[in-house]
């Protein structure tokens, strides 16, 4: 009796280590060259757009752009009557409106199965046509200036803690993590690189230079995250709590 209790035991255990290998994804085929068809735009510092928009635009005529917020105007201006054709607003793609003061913009099932999605996965290809979402070729995100605003005299935690941002760190990880087709811009100072590449690549990213641009993210958010953790350890429970009334 113990020893067929056993070998049930050890049966269901082969199964659930079995069935949690099965979940991962491990990729053993993937296109060197991705032509960049969807990027999707929301950055804080927004120097460099002015060329780099048109740029896109010029390698890629077809070429769709998805934004939101500041940034949406701030592309919509620059491409003029153009926009029309190429911007699209975030929540008209996802069919959410932001929340108020924009606390959730990005953070949709479409966004990230687009940024996340794989080539040559049957079941994921299945999901952008089950929910008509599309593959996001490129995320260009940086963050709110964490960093800058705490350097400020006076800041308070609530202002420290309303600068933290979650969509983007959450977009660019994402983007990073997906290196094999997507490449994930957090630097303004990348995007003359970015042009030069999809010139020569005729309107497709590298692995090469997608896997540098991972690196240069996942750095982009550690910084990011020591940022928030070394200031936040310094405050006290009084400095925190004198930013509020209690209900």
């Amino acid at each position: 009796m113990k020893s067929s209790i056993t070998r049930r035991r050890l049966k269901r255990g082969h199964h659930t280590k079995r069935d949690r290998t099965m979940g991962m994804n491990i990729v053993d085929r993937i296109d060197d060259r991705v032509t960049v068809n969807q990027v999707l735009i929301s950055v804080s510092d927004k120097s460099g757009l002015d060329e780099f928009i048109p740029a896109l635009v010029r390698i890629n005529p077809s070429i769709r752009i998805f934004s939101t917020g500041g940034t949406f105007g701030a592309i919509e201006k620059i491409l003029g009557d153009a926009a029309g054709k190429h911007l699209v607003q975030v929540s008209d793609y996802t069919g959410q409106p932001e929340t108020q003061g924009g606390l959730v913009k990005t953070l949709d099932f479409k966004i990230y199965l687009g940024i996340l999605t794989e080539k040559y996965n049957d079941s994921h290809q299945e999901d952008l046509k089950r929910t008509g979402a599309v593959p996001i070729d490129m995320v260009v995100v940086n963050l709110y200036p964490f960093a800058s605003t705490v350097a400020r005299d006076g800041v308070s935690v609530e202002e420290a803690r309303s600068n933290i941002d979650i969509g983007g760190p959450t977009m660019v990880r994402a983007s990073a993590k997906n290196y094999l087709r997507v490449a994930s811009v957090v630097n303004p100072s990348d995007y003359g690189a970015v042009v030069d590449a999809l010139t020569a690549n005729g309107g497709a990213t590298d692995l090469a230079l997608r896997y540098g641009l991972a690196v240069k993210a996942f750095e982009h958010t550690a910084a990011y995250d020591r940022h928030i953790a070394d200031y936040l350890v310094k405050q006290t429970p009084e400095c925190v709590s004198g930013c509020y009334s209690a209900s």
